[in-house]
């Protein structure tokens, strides 16, 4: 598989004009540089309103984007946007709640989680869980139907994703019909990668595909205030001890990503555990991808499978116990 020549171009092109992660020009911005990916249109939505949430470390900052608010109750996706626990906010990601939203037909609650060095492991954590338990007990004020809840991200968020899904399995709810997971940050250990790595990606995707593998590792240790906090399932939630009873799960993965291998090994690991999980490799994807398919075409397809497969498994009404 090669990559199709208008991302290698962009990949390419991206490459020579943004500083790597893990450089201290980078650290002192957003990144990539707003303005450096191409501009993509964003989605109408009926209604978008910015919100605040009360959190752990203070108030913690959403944004509400309701399809249709003269409807009855809709099913609701949390989001959590990826930036490697360091960057992201809701404006980085607003088009891709706007995407959902309106392909899906669902109302998109984004959260801006606490970032990392300034708030290390487990802050975004706690923003996360503490955010969509809000979600679930404000359901009717947010046009919101509590038994038609699921958790998205992308990259770090949809790390943040699959733990606030084993945590409101433990912690009393709400309880989720599903979770959607973009190339999730699943195992925040064994970095800096060596050979014999469980995630051989890693290794073959480590240079040239934007996310890098000593970015990742860049990454980890501006979030972990100790390595050894890699082995905490809210770290890398594929050590959890325990994956049954979970969410039905989308996982979504790109072929040219450093994540890929450990993305798809959560998908097996959930399968093993009773949990239905579907995994989708895009042929010929790279990293960063999700929600740039207006402006290059062959990314579009992540987009589908996310907003069709919410939009099929949300529409349903669940059975009564």
């Amino acid at each position: 598989m090669t990559l199709d020549p208008t991302i290698r171009r962009f990949i390419d092109g991206l490459s020579t004009t943004v500083p790597p992660v893990d450089s201290g020009q980078a650290a002192r911005t957003s990144h990539p540089p707003r303005g450096a990916w191409p501009q993509t249109p964003a989605p109408r939505v009926a209604l978008v309103r910015d919100l605040e949430i009360p959190g752990p470390g203070g108030p913690l900052g959403a944004r509400h984007y309701h399809p249709d608010p003269g409807q009855a109750a809709l099913p609701a996706v949390v989001y959590y946007h990826g930036g490697g626990f360091v960057f992201g906010d809701l404006d980085t990601h607003d088009h891709i709640c706007r995407l959902i939203a309106a392909r899906s037909g669902v109302v998109v609650v984004a959260v801006d989680y606490r970032l990392a060095p300034r708030h290390r492991f487990p802050a975004a954590v706690q923003d996360a869980f503490t955010a969509l338990r809000w979600v679930g007990d404000n359901a009717s004020a947010l046009g919101v139907d509590p038994d038609r809840l699921a958790v998205c991200g992308d990259s770090a968020g949809g790390g943040l994703a699959a733990v606030a899904a084993i945590l409101a399995r433990d912690g009393g709810g709400p309880e989720l019909a599903f979770q959607a997971l973009v190339y999730p940050v699943i195992d925040l250990g064994g970095y800096p990668v060596r050979p014999g790595t469980p995630y051989e990606s890693r290794i073959s995707n480590g240079t040239g595909y934007l996310l890098t593998s000593e970015g990742m590792h860049w990454f980890a240790g501006q979030y972990l205030g100790d390595p050894r906090d890699a082995t905490d399932f809210r770290a890398s939630p594929i050590r959890a001890g325990d994956l049954s009873g979970l969410a039905p799960a989308l996982v979504v993965t790109a072929d040219f990503d450093p994540l890929r291998d450990e993305g798809e090994a959560y998908a097996r690991a959930l399968a093993a555990a009773g949990v239905p999980a579907t995994t989708v490799r895009i042929n010929g994807g790279f990293h960063g991808m999700f929600g740039m398919g207006e402006s290059l075409p062959p990314c579009r397809q992540a987009e589908d499978v996310v907003t069709g497969t919410l939009r099929a498994v949300l529409s349903r009404t669940r059975c009564p116990d």
